[in-house]
C-alpha cells in the first residue's frame, strides 16, 4: 500500500471502535518475535495529562542525547504524530511499509484461525510503534495510554517505570461508574516489582492504585505527599514553580501554559528520578530544561497572536476546567467559544464549565463519526441558548468566532483534540 492507501484501510478499520482486551495485541507482536521487549519503556496512564507527562519526559531524554520513542493518541493533524523518533514522527514510506506488512500478516493469522478477529485501529497502530521502534533501535519507548489500562494495547510490555497522573470520571461505560473503578482500571498497568509513579491526589483513587502496587510487590512512589509538595508563583502568562522532592528543589517555569502544567512537570521529574534509579542517570539540569522546552501541540497552545486564538483539547470536565481556570486568570475579555466534542461526551456539564467564558458560543463539528451535530449541542447546553451560534462547518466557525471577537477579542476553541487538529490546519496550511 502506498501512504493514501494506508490512510483508506485506517479508516476502514476504524468503525471496528474500541475492543478491551490483549489477545489480538499478543498473537500479533508474536508472530513478529515480540519487538516491544527489545528495548526498554515507560508506560503512562491517566486521564488527564498523561500525554504532557510523556511529552516532558521525550524532551528531557532528548536533553542527555538519547533517542527516545515516543507512542500517543490521538493525533491533531496526522497520523503519523502518534508515533515518533527523537521528536520526529515517522516517514510516510516507513509508516506504509510497516503497516502493509501488518496488514499482510493479519490477513495470514485470521485465515489461519491463529487470530480470531481483525484489531483495531489503535491495535495496528500499537504494533506498528513497537516494531517501528525496535528496528530503528530506540534506546527507549515512552507509551501513553489510549484508554483505561488494564486492556490497553499498549500493556504488553514490562516497563522500567509506570506513572499515572490523574484519575476523573471519563469513558465510564467502558471503565466503571466511580473513581475506584476507574483506578482500578488504569492501576492495570501495574507489573511485579516494576516501580508505579502516582500523581492521583483525590483519596479513594490514590489508595486503590496504591492497594494494587502493594498486591505486586511494586515500588510506590507518591508524587505530592507530605515531603513532596508544589509551590507556584504567577508570571506574566504563566506559572513558575517550585517542586520539594525530599531534599531536592526543582525550579521550573513549563514551557506549557498553566497550573496544572507544573502538577504534570512534577510527575514527568518524578518518573525521570525512577529512572535515574533503575535505567540511565539523569541531570538536574537537564531535566528541567526538558520541562521547560517541551512541545505538547494542542494543549493551551496560541495558534495566532493577530488575532489572538488559543486551543485546547479540553474533552472532559477536569480538562475543561484547567482551561477556565488558566483563561480567567491571563485571558482578557471579550472572548468567543468555538467549541465541537464527541456525542458521548458529558455536554452539559462541559458546557456548565465552558459556556460561561464566552459572550458567544460557535457550535461545530469535526470529521469524525462520533462528532457531536451543533444542534444536539445546543439541545443538551439549554441554559445557553441566547449565546449560542450554529456553524457546522469549521473554517466558517471560525470565521464567524473572529468576526464576533472584533480586533482586541480572543478566540478560545475547545472541547476535543480533533477539533483542535482541524483549527490547527487552518491557520498552519498543514496538509499531511
Amino acid at each position: 500500500m502506498n501512504y493514501e492507501q494506508c490512510l483508506v484501510y485506517l479508516d476502514q478499520i476504524q468503525n471496528l471502535g474500541i475492543k478491551f482486551g490483549l489477545d489480538n495485541v499478543r498473537t500479533i507482536l508474536s508472530s513478529l518475535n515480540d519487538p516491544q521487549s527489545r528495548y526498554p519503556s515507560i508506560h503512562v496512564a491517566g486521564t488527564n495529562g498523561k500525554g504532557s507527562v510523556c511529552a516532558m519526559l521525550n524532551f528531557i531524554l532528548m536533553e542527555h542525547g538519547f533517542r527516545p520513542g515516543l507512542f500517543t493518541s490521538p493525533h491533531l493533524v496526522t497520523v503519523r504524530e502518534r508515533i515518533q523518533i527523537a521528536g520526529q514522527p515517522i516517514f510516510k514510506e516507513e509508516f506504509s511499509r510497516h503497516l502493509t506488512s501488518l496488514r499482510g500478516i493479519v490477513e495470514e493469522l485470521i485465515a489461519s484461525k491463529t487470530l480470531m478477529s481483525p484489531p483495531t485501529y489503535f491495535e495496528m497502530l500499537s504494533c506498528l510503534a513497537f516494531l517501528y521502534f525496535a528496528e530503528e533501535r530506540v534506546d527507549i519507548a515512552i507509551l501513553e495510554v489510549g484508554m483505561g489500562g488494564r486492556f490497553d494495547a499498549t500493556n504488553v510490555v514490562k516497563p522500567v517505570v509506570s506513572a499515572i497522573t490523574t484519575i476523573s470520571p471519563e469513558h465510564q461505560k467502558s471503565l466503571g461508574e466511580t473513581q475506584i473503578e476507574i483506578a482500578s482500571e488504569k492501576a492495570g498497568i501495574i507489573k511485579p516489582g516494576i516501580p508505579i509513579v502516582c500523581g492521583v491526589e483525590e483519596k479513594e483513587a490514590h489508595q486503590a492504585i496504591r492497594t494494587k502496587a502493594e498486591e505486586l510487590n511494586a515500588p510506590f512512589f507518591a508524587v505530592f505527599s507530605k515531603d513532596r509538595g508544589l509551590r507556584k508563583e504567577r508570571t506574566d502568562r504563566n506559572f513558575r514553580f517550585e517542586y520539594k522532592l525530599g531534599e531536592e528543589e526543582y525550579a521550573y517555569t513549563p514551557s506549557l501554559l498553566g497550573e496544572h502544567q507544573g502538577k504534570n512537570a512534577a510527575i514527568a521529574i518524578a518518573v525521570a528520578r525512577q529512572l535515574s534509579k533503575n535505567w540511565r542517570r539523569l541531570e538536574k539540569s537537564r531535566i528541567i530544561r526538558g520541562v521547560e522546552t517541551a512541545n505538547w501541540p494542542g494543549r493551551l497552545e496560541v495558534v495566532s497572536e493577530s488575532p489572538f486564538v488559543l486551543v485546547d483539547g479540553a474533552h472532559n470536565e477536569e480538562g475543561a476546567k484547567a482551561l477556565r481556570k488558566y483563561v480567567q486568570e491571563f485571558i482578557s475579555l471579550p472572548r468567543v467559544l468555538v467549541f465541537a466534542v464527541m456525542r458521548d461526551k458529558n455536554i452539559e456539564k462541559l458546557s456548565e464549565i465552558l459556556f460561561p467564558l464566552a459572550h458567544k458560543v460557535v457550535c461545530t463539528k469535526f470529521l469524525y463519526f462520533k462528532a457531536a451535530a451543533p444542534e444536539d449541542i445546543r439541545r443538551r447546553a439549554s441554559r445557553f441558548q441566547d449565546r449560542i451560534v450554529l456553524q457546522p462547518d469549521v473554517q466558517q466557525a471560525v470565521q464567524t468566532a473572529l468576526q464576533a471577537a472584533s480586533p482586541d477579542g480572543v478566540v478560545l476553541a475547545a472541547g476535543s483534540l480533533f477539533l483542535v487538529g482541524e483549527i490547527k490546519k487552518l491557520f498552519n496550511s498543514f496538509s499531511d
